[in-house]
């Protein structure tokens, strides 16, 4: 596949360059503050550069693949704030609600999202079933014009914090193919009925949550798709989610700042960086991020000749999730006694920032599925072994 960028890509890269170095006033460890956010996002919002691939009219950019690439890794690379900050809505929600909603809900939820008005969660996992989402059992009865939900959901990611859920429920329990009458819907988190239970990280974080739902009633109107074809809409969400190759820029940027701790940290005297054990390792993360690299370029190739793409996506979620902690233990391990202490500690480096990321790693390799889930993907629908 050739990769040269066309003319008008490269004058799109441009033109994202020449925005960066007139508005991105960066601080000391991206310390923006309040207002910088605020004015950032509004111009980029105004740019059409958040669900910048979604079409014009439901107000995305319309951009293309290719220019949605340059515009992700140019902004990586910069170092700078989110395009928007609906994480869930821009990942997952929005596709889906673009491809399967209605006009009214593309009208309720798009804008909002696209302004970052408030968070979205994912209502998929749940206990019991492990990596089998197709196994759930949150069920949802239909009567009149609402749905009757009762169950379980678990490892929600930013539930603590979010104002909608996207959630998956059983509306049929006699199917033959158990990915058959799952159904989606959008409830909102102050419904009556609906518990929410953070589960606090090692940190003291709290990403994730436990959700209970108790006769909780959802408005027909809030189901996304047709009854019945929720595993259809749920694969839309996860397709979009790791088709981009951008989060490559971010853990190479993740490595610099690592080199610059090897550095600036001392052992017997001496740069950590000079130990030949620590250049190895700072090796082994190089090839990997490469490794992903090469890998993001096939999806990218799939998505530019129109292929959808498939199963082998797992494999960069799977080392992406290995780089988070091994790179956060090597973080720690180098700072010596002065690593496992956290913000607050008169022996803290970098004001625990490394401390704290070490332990957090459950936000990033848990989310999307968890390495286990990503081996059974990847030996199973790629490797042709049979399932466990």
């Amino acid at each position: 596949m050739d990769f040269d960028l066309s003319t008008e890509e490269l004058a799109f890269r441009d033109e994202v360059r020449d925005f960066l170095k007139d508005n991105l006033k960066q601080k000391v460890d991206n310390d923006f503050g309040v207002s910088f956010d605020q004015e950032w996002n509004d111009k980029v919002r105004e740019k059409r550069w958040v669900g910048f691939s979604w079409p014009e009219a439901v107000g995305g950019g319309g951009g293309s693949i290719m220019e949605q690439v340059i515009l992700k890794q140019e902004m990586a690379a910069a170092k700078a704030p989110s395009l928007g900050t609906c994480f869930m809505g821009l990942a997952w929600v929005g596709p889906s609600i673009i491809e399967y909603g209605t006009e009214d809900q593309k009208e309720r939820f798009i804008p909002d999202i696209l302004d970052s008005k408030y968070q979205w969660c994912t209502g998929y996992s749940e206990p019991n079933v492990g990596s089998d989402l197709a196994a759930l059992q949150t069920k949802a009865v239909r009567e009149g014009d609402h749905y009757l939900v009762n169950g379980q959901k678990i490892w929600t990611s930013l539930a603590p914090f979010a104002e909608w859920m996207i959630l998956l429920v059983r509306t049929d329990f006699k199917v033959e193919k158990k990915h058959d009458g799952i159904t989606c819907l959008l409830v909102h988190m102050k419904t009556p009925g609906l518990e929410v239970r953070p589960i606090e990280n090692m940190a003291g974080g709290s990403f994730f949550a436990e959700v209970f739902f108790t006769d909780v009633k959802v408005p027909v109107e809030n189901r996304l798709g047709d009854e019945g074809n929720g595993w259809r809409v749920t694969l839309t969400a996860l397709a979009n989610e790791r088709s981009s190759i951008a989060e490559v820029t971010q853990m190479e940027r993740r490595l610099e700042v690592l080199k610059a701790l090897a550095v600036k940290t001392k052992k017997y005297g001496k740069p950590v960086l000079e130990d030949a054990t620590v250049r190895r390792r700072i090796a082994r993360f190089e090839a990997k991020i490469e490794a992903m690299r090469l890998n993001g370029l096939r999806y990218l190739t799939k998505q530019l000749k129109g292929e959808p793409l498939s199963s082998e996506t797992s494999v960069n979620k799977l080392t992406r999730a290995e780089l988070e902690m091994d790179m956060g233990d090597f973080a720690v391990e180098i700072l010596g006694a002065a690593g496992p202490h956290l913000r607050g500690s008169a022996d803290t480096v970098d004001d625990g920032k490394w401390a704290f990321g070490s332990l957090s790693w459950p936000d990033v390799v848990i989310g999307g599925g968890t390495p286990n889930i990503q081996k059974n993907i990847i030996s199973e629908r790629i490797l042709g072994l049979p399932k466990d």
